[in-house]
């Protein structure tokens, strides 16, 4: 029992634990659509593709978080507008927004005096440098993305797999796509903040998928995958403390194994 307990007497650790367990609900949120509407791709292209709106608001002195909120939101918008005046899929849409933001915030940094430990730290994430403010934070948001995903859930629905059908009973296909792009950078922006781009697309992505292997419905999807993630975030957290090896990547690798078991599982079904 003491294994479990012990390093639970560090602040740092009892907050990197409740982060996990927030941003696995989160992203278990968003990520059942990534992985449904096959945007996979989009979580490690949203991480970058913040860069110049982090880089901005680091040259003007403005809070970091900000500016990337206001980047996510651009490039949600230009996902949106290129896959519709341009009909290429919106794979291609993504790939073409995100390596441009990108490249952005490149140039804008070389106009940068020096690269401080701040816009490093941002970039980079430190699960167990998550503050009280960061937690009450990162409740919020899953609190308001939980509760419009949930009030746009049927339309979303309808909007994703038959946009045609939904068209003609009139809803805003265009608006409820946006609108969904826009959360995944909510929350893409948020968890790459709090534990780095490479937790964020794991938490993102890879839970969800192993959550798509085992479960029939959509809300059941989201229930695993917020399950699992939680899981492997604990458990690779007690792992790291332990191992004393980097937290977040101790993480994506016991996330991994938990997809290649749910895949080794539904192989057996």
């Amino acid at each position: 029992m003491h294994l479990l307990t012990d390093p639970l007497q560090f602040d740092f650790f009892t907050r990197a634990l409740l982060a996990v367990v927030l941003v696995s609900v989160l992203c278990a949120l968003v990520g059942a659509w990534v992985v449904l509407r096959g945007l996979s791709y989009i979580g490690d292209a949203m991480s970058h593709a913040v860069f110049p709106g982090i880089v901005g608001a680091f040259l003007m002195q403005g809070n970091l978080l900000v500016g990337a909120l206001i980047a996510a939101v651009l490039t949600a918008l230009g996902i949106g507008a290129i896959g519709r005046r341009s009909g290429l899929k919106q794979d291609s849409a993504i790939g073409i927004v995100f390596v441009g933001m990108f490249a952005l915030g490149i140039v804008m940094l070389s106009r940068a005096p020096t690269f401080t430990t701040d816009l490093s730290n941002f970039l980079i994430g430190n699960p167990l440098g998550v503050t009280p403010a960061d937690l009450w934070g990162a409740l919020a948001v899953t609190l308001v993305v939980g509760g419009i995903l949930t009030a746009i859930q049927k339309e979303l629905l309808l909007a994703s797999f038959d946009p045609t059908e939904a068209r003609a009973v009139g809803l805003p296909v265009r608006r409820l796509e946006s609108l969904l792009l826009i959360l995944i950078g909510l929350v893409v922006v948020l968890t790459v903040q709090l534990v780095g781009t490479t937790l964020s697309v794991s938490l993102l992505i890879t839970s969800s998928a192993a959550a798509r292997l085992l479960a029939r419905s959509l809300k059941k999807m989201m229930l695993l995958a917020a399950a699992l993630g939680t899981v492997g975030g604990v458990t690779g957290l007690y792992l790291s403390y332990y191992q004393d090896t980097a937290p977040g990547a101790t993480i994506v690798l016991v996330n991994t194994a938990i997809f290649l078991l749910a895949l080794a599982f539904r192989r057996r079904e």
